[in-house]
């Protein structure tokens, strides 16, 4: 089945991001041998060639609604997968424990993961394990209902709520989710991360044809008038790896270009298919910093099928526009292969030199100051100062069993960490891995109500 539907962004894309620099090295530790070939021996194998930028970790798959397109959903599933505390720390481990870089982003998901009330501390857990970056999938149901479980949430150290939001009608909630009654949940969430200083909101929006494809634009202004809270729009073209009849989920296909299509035509042109790098854009400035600080950063070397992004400075009136029309962004990373090399070569202060040459490429006279606070100081701190002045927004269409490829699985950056002590790609573990792995640490239904005396849809 198809996976990229525009032949001229597709050879845009692969001309300038789609080479040898762009490769990674993969894990110096991987955790099976090959034996079967890619995908059968994933966990990670030695054929992997991006390290672990996100890690997730399924910490359970009891969930309080019953989504249809839902691929991790207990009551579908009819057994309950959930994790011991000791299980999921020894996942963390294992995760920091990748070299030559330790995953230092971290997503609890689910199912709904603000079921488990121990939530916060596994947060902690990972805090402690010295992963920096701490993020929640969450449907919202318990954090609008509940503000002071959100509160200890953010206090633990929770740095980003990953929101699902598919848009802001009804009917949407309806076709997607079962219930219509969502829109004003998601907004209370809003106002509720705003009341306890979360200042970090990803609006999760799955994305389908004829649900949300004419809602695009509403959920990016939606965004941009609470940039306060919400730091990004992630967009997942829908994946035929849930619940859903293969031959309704073909009728939903939409790939990265027709959403990129669609956000140009609603947004008025404010952000055209030409504002889009792939997501192994940052490379370059990976490597760059590397040489500059004499330490390592996370490489995103995917594939630049995977994704898509951009980010939209948002001025005072409340318009904005795309990065692009801000920063030179090709220029900006052909300076920083420069500064790679002649450091590389030993060059080191030269290379330091070549830094001059980035601010001229900065239109803006604040951005060009957060960004010299980010080269300067190449901190998470720095970074997140910069990104609270923009919007960012993202496309990623995870890989199913019609549309595998397995140039993309070798360079997945989002692992998924499991009990069996393995690390596998997001794509490869829920179209060919999840009920097998959840199966073999899983407990019946009825086994979990009668030990916990709660319904697998409550908090426990």
């Amino acid at each position: 089945d198809v996976y990229w539907g525009d032949a001229e962004l597709y050879k845009w894309f692969f001309k300038n991001w789609y080479t040898a620099k762009y490769v990674g090295d993969g894990l110096e530790n991987p955790h099976t041998e090959i034996a079967n070939g890619c995908p059968y021996d994933c966990g990670l194998c030695p054929q992997h060639k991006t390290h672990t930028v996100l890690g997730i970790i399924d910490v359970t798959n009891r969930c309080n609604m019953t989504c249809p397109i839902c691929f991790a959903y207990a009551g579908a599933a009819n057994y309950v997968y959930e994790p011991s505390y000791d299980q999921i720390v020894a996942m963390i481990r294992n995760l920091r424990n990748n070299k030559p870089w330790a995953c230092n982003a971290l997503q609890f998901s689910g199912g709904e993961p603000t079921l488990r009330n121990d939530l916060s501390d596994l947060i902690r857990e990972a805090k402690k394990a010295g992963i920096t970056h701490v993020e929640v999938n969450s449907n919202g149901l318990r954090l609008a209902e509940d503000i002071e479980y959100f509160r200890t949430l953010r206090e633990a150290g929770m740095d980003t709520l990953y929101l699902q939001f598919d848009g802001l009608r009804e009917e949407i909630y309806k076709k997607l989710r079962g219930r219509a009654d969502l829109v004003p949940i998601k907004e209370k969430v809003v106002k509720n991360a705003r009341e306890i200083g979360l200042k970090s909101i990803v609006l999760v929006v799955t994305l389908a044809k004829d649900v949300n494809d004419k809602d695009l634009g509403s959920i990016i202004d939606y965004a941009v008038k609470n940039k306060d809270v919400i730091r990004c729009v992630n967009i997942q073209p829908i994946s035929m790896a849930g619940r859903a009849r293969k031959e309704q989920m073909r009728k939903m296909r939409i790939t990265i270009p027709d959403a990129i299509k669609l956000i140009e035509e609603q947004t008025q042109g404010a952000v055209t298919r030409w504002d889009w790098r792939p997501v192994n854009w940052p490379v370059p400035v990976s490597k760059g910093m590397e040489i500059l600080k004499s330490r390592t950063y996370p490489e995103f070397t995917m594939h630049p099928m995977c994704g898509a992004a951009t980010f939209v400075v948002v001025e005072e009136d409340g318009s904005y526009k795309p990065i692009t029309k801000v920063v030179d962004v090709d220029k900006f990373a052909e300076t920083f292969w420069e500064v790679y090399y002649m450091g590389f070569k030993g060059k080191k202060t030269r290379a330091k030199m070549e830094l001059l040459k980035l601010l001229p490429l900065v239109k803006s006279g604040l951005i060009r100051s957060l960004i010299r606070n980010v080269i300067t100081k190449g901190s998470y701190e720095a970074l997140g100062e910069l990104m609270y002045k923009m919007v960012m927004i993202g496309i990623m269409h995870f890989q199913d069993v019609w549309n595998m490829d397995l140039d993309r699985v070798q360079k997945c950056a989002i692992h998924y960490a499991t009990p069996d002590g393995k690390v596998r790609s997001f794509c490869t573990y829920n179209s060919l891995y999840r009920t097998n792995i959840e199966k073999q640490f899983a407990t019946s239904i009825d086994e979990w109500t009668s030990k916990i005396g709660k319904k697998i849809n409550e908090p426990a």
